[in-house]
């Protein structure tokens, strides 16, 4: 299958999954014979995700069960990159974490001691907020406290929505609004729009022309206009037509329907 004119202009290429590959658990129509089509044309192909809810394995795991083929290596995690940044600057602290089981995995494995269930839950030196499907009361009230008492609060994004089947689920952007209300404290973002996942993606592709597809202008957009790439916007996931028409600077270079447009010129 022929590449569009606009993939023809680039020798790689950054995907965003949620929203661009698939929704929940189903893909996209039409998202896995843009994939194909992309790497039989010879572009090179990574995956990026602001989705802390699994680890890059269960994501890999993801994308064979649909019939992708990956490595551990074509997938960027934000995840990873919090684990990375822990274990860089804050290996040895305490930590009380918002998250799933692999994001308590993360901050565990890069060397800090999570206090979540404990009686000093409220005095950990670092706050680690991210997606969470079992969010309590007491983990917002210890989170607010302990960032409000020291001041070291990192989330993986400010994504307010994550798109499922049946509409837009709460983010991490909403449990993280109320953890910074709670301790007047502003979060340091680890994931989309900060550049660093953009860029330790284009550390595996190598250099050439890349091309981010992603379907927020407020991460995927933004955050590839601050790691220098031209981006475009997919309307499967959290932006709607009308506002991405309406969009201000950074805008994207092309917008489509869905990936199999923007990659092959067919809905």
């Amino acid at each position: 299958m022929a590449l569009t004119p606009l993939l023809r202009g680039y020798d790689q290429v950054i995907l965003d999954l949620d929203g661009c590959v698939w929704i929940g658990p189903e893909p996209i129509p039409g998202s896995v014979d843009a994939i194909s089509a992309i790497r039989d044309a010879g572009v090179r192909l990574a995956f990026v995700t602001n989705n802390s809810w699994y680890s890059a394995e269960d994501q890999v795991a993801k994308l064979w069960g649909m019939g992708v083929q990956a490595s551990l290596a074509d997938v960027v995690t934000v995840g990873g990159a919090m684990q990375h940044l822990l274990a860089e600057t804050r290996q040895g602290r305490t930590a009380f974490v918002i998250g799933s089981e692999s994001m308590f995995r993360h901050v565990q494995d890069a060397g800090l001691r999570v206090l979540n269930g404990t009686d000093l839950a409220s005095r950990a030196e670092v706050v680690v907020v991210a997606a969470s499907l079992e969010l309590t009361y007491d983990d917002l009230k210890n989170a607010g406290l302990a960032a409000r008492r020291n001041g070291d609060l990192l989330a993986t994004g400010r994504d307010p929505t994550y798109p499922m089947p049946d509409g837009y689920w709460p983010g991490t952007g909403a449990l993280l609004a109320a953890v910074e209300a709670a301790s007047g404290r502003t979060a340091a973002i680890v994931g989309k729009p900060e550049p660093q996942l953009f860029l330790t993606a284009l550390d595996r592709l190598g250099e050439g022309r890349t091309l981010v597809i992603g379907d927020r202008l407020d991460s995927d957009v933004l955050g590839a206009s601050r790691a220098h790439l031209d981006a475009a916007l997919v309307l499967t996931g959290d932006t709607s037509a009308e506002e991405a028409a309406a969009a201000k600077k950074p805008t994207p270079v092309a917008v489509g329907a869905n990936l199999a447009e923007l990659v092959l010129g067919k809905e």
